[in-house]
């Protein structure tokens, strides 16, 4: 059983149309928790009025994406899930992108999956999976090398994002659940998939399933549009901040080859300290 985990925080109008696309698949037996993490919008009251088959579990503002995600999949566990699919709730899912995802996964047991992802206002493909060389951190994006023609099937990646990430419960079992303590919000994800990957676990994108994303409004984006001291010690800093030092070094500690770590490193922190500036 497929249980489809999403974690939110406002922005009720976004979770709406997520579990809009949900309705519409083609292939439906999965079921979906919504990690409402103390919204203040009236999202709880909404869900249980316009989607009663969804499970909600209830945060208290406090657990950002790691610690909602790992809420949301314990109870998915609890319920007897053999396979778990992290979903953000600004995305809007193509009518056949639970039965692509899961025509691989039948296929490919034991692999990591992710998605296409498509700008929702143009159907572009922005976001296709990319590769890292760890030795110069340097990443390479699919879609700027893949031809038009090959863009379907799956395609191995070095990582994934959590935006619409499917885990297998071996996987689960095996390396066990986000990394909550060092990685509270971004890149717990990259984390996840690249431990999973270390382990064994093909981690793959999934060109045939599509999702559709809001590029505009990932707090990154918006953060670099309000550019400020402020915003900046944010980036560097806060728990949201996509440039975050500390998290960078955790990510880096514990997935980075040793002989390439010092040089990765201070590229990171060189890239983060200025990239807020220049983007």
């Amino acid at each position: 059983m497929l249980y489809l985990v999403i974690p939110v925080f406002n922005r009720w109008a976004f979770t709406r149309e997520c579990l809009l696309s949900l309705r519409r698949q083609t292939v439906q037996g999965f079921r979906v928790v919504v990690v409402d993490d103390g919204s203040t919008d009236g999202t709880g009251a909404k869900l249980r009025e316009e989607f009663p088959d969804v499970i909600i579990v209830e945060g208290d503002g406090n657990l950002f994406w790691t610690a909602g995600v790992n809420a949301g999949i314990r109870r998915a566990m609890e319920l007897g899930a053999t396979r778990v699919m992290t979903l953000n709730n600004d995305v809007i899912a193509a009518p056949d992108f639970v039965a692509q995802m899961l025509i691989w996964a039948e296929r490919l047991p034991d692999a990591v999956l992710g998605a296409l992802e498509l700008d929702v206002a143009t159907s572009t493909p922005i976001y296709g999976g990319e590769t890292l060389d760890w030795r110069t951190n340097t990443r390479r994006d699919l879609l700027e090398t893949l031809p038009t023609e090959k863009r379907h099937g799956l395609h191995p990646v070095t990582y994934l994002p959590g935006r619409g990430l499917l885990i297998p419960r071996r996987v689960l079992d095996t390396i066990g659940l986000f990394d909550e303590k060092r990685l509270p919000h971004y890149l717990a994800d990259y984390d996840y998939t690249s431990v999973a990957r270390r382990h064994g676990f093909p981690v793959y994108c999934n060109y045939d399933a599509h999702l559709s994303t809001y590029p505009d409004e990932s707090g990154q984006e918006i953060t670099r549009r309000h550019r400020s001291l402020k915003g900046y010690y944010q980036h560097l800093f806060g728990i949201r901040g996509g440039g975050n030092l500390r998290n960078f070094t955790h990510f880096s500690l514990k997935n980075c080859p040793k002989p390439y770590l010092p040089y990765f490193l201070l590229n990171g922190y060189a890239r983060r300290l200025v990239g807020y500036f220049l983007h």
